[in-house]
C-alpha cells in the first residue's frame, strides 16, 4: 500500500519539477557562468599578451624590412639619379662656359680662403652620411637575423595555446551535451516507470 500511494505521488510530482528546474534553471546559470569566465580569460590573455606580441613582431619586421629596402634602394637610386644629371648638366653647361672665364679669376682668390675653411666641412658631412648608412643597414640586418626566430617561436607558441582553448572549450561542451542526454534518459526512463506502475495499479483494481 505504501508503495502504490507514494510513489506514483512521488513520480508524478517531484521528479517533474526537480527535472524541470534542472533543465531551465541549473543549466541557463552553469552556462551563463561558464561562458562568462571563459570569455573574459581568453579576452584577456588575447589581448595582452597576443596582440603585444603582434605588434612587436609586426613592428620589428616591418621597421627592418623598411629601413633595409629604403636605405639601400630608394638612397642609391636617388643617388645615382642626381648624381648623373648633375654630373650630366654641368659637364654639358657650366663646363664650356665657365672654365674660359671663372679659372683666371677664381684660382688665385679661391684657393687660398676656401680650402681651409671647405675641407673640415665636407669631411664631416661625408663621415656623418657614411656613418648613418653604415648603422641602419647594419642594424636592419642583425634584427631582421636576430629576431625572426624567436618571434616566430612566440607565435607558434601563441597558436598552441589558442588551440588548446579551443580543445578545453570543445570538451566541455561536449560534456554539457553528454549531461543533457543523460537527463533525458532518465526523463524516459521515469516516463516507463510511471507506465508500468499505472499498469500495475490497473492490474490491482481489476
Amino acid at each position: 500500500t505504501y508503495f502504490s500511494t507514494y510513489l506514483p505521488t512521488f513520480l508524478l510530482i517531484y521528479l517533474p519539477t526537480y527535472l524541470s528546474t534542472c533543465l531551465l534553471v541549473y543549466l541557463p546559470t552553469i552556462l551563463l557562468i561558464y561562458l562568462s569566465i571563459y570569455l573574459s580569460i581568453y579576452l584577456s590573455i588575447y589581448l595582452s599578451i597576443y596582440l603585444s606580441i603582434y605588434l612587436s613582431i609586426y613592428l620589428s619586421i616591418y621597421l627592418s624590412i623598411y629601413l633595409s629596402i629604403y636605405l639601400s634602394i630608394c638612397l642609391s637610386v636617388c643617388l645615382s639619379v642626381c648624381l648623373s644629371v648633375c654630373l650630366s648638366v654641368c659637364l654639358s653647361v657650366c663646363l664650356p662656359v665657365c672654365l674660359p672665364v671663372c679659372l683666371p679669376v677664381c684660382l688665385p682668390v679661391c684657393l687660398p680662403v676656401c680650402l681651409p675653411a671647405c675641407l673640415p666641412a665636407c669631411l664631416s658631412v661625408c663621415l656623418s652620411v657614411c656613418l648613418s648608412v653604415c648603422l641602419s643597414v647594419c642594424l636592419s640586418v642583425c634584427l631582421s637575423v636576430l629576431l625572426l626566430p624567436l618571434l616566430l617561436l612566440l607565435l607558434l607558441l601563441m597558436l598552441l595555446l589558442h588551440l588548446l582553448l579551443l580543445l578545453l572549450l570543445l570538451l566541455l561542451l561536449l560534456l554539457l551535451l553528454l549531461l543533457l542526454l543523460l537527463l533525458l534518459l532518465l526523463l524516459l526512463l521515469l516516463l516507463l516507470l510511471l507506465l508500468l506502475l499505472l499498469l500495475l495499479l490497473l492490474l490491482l483494481l481489476l
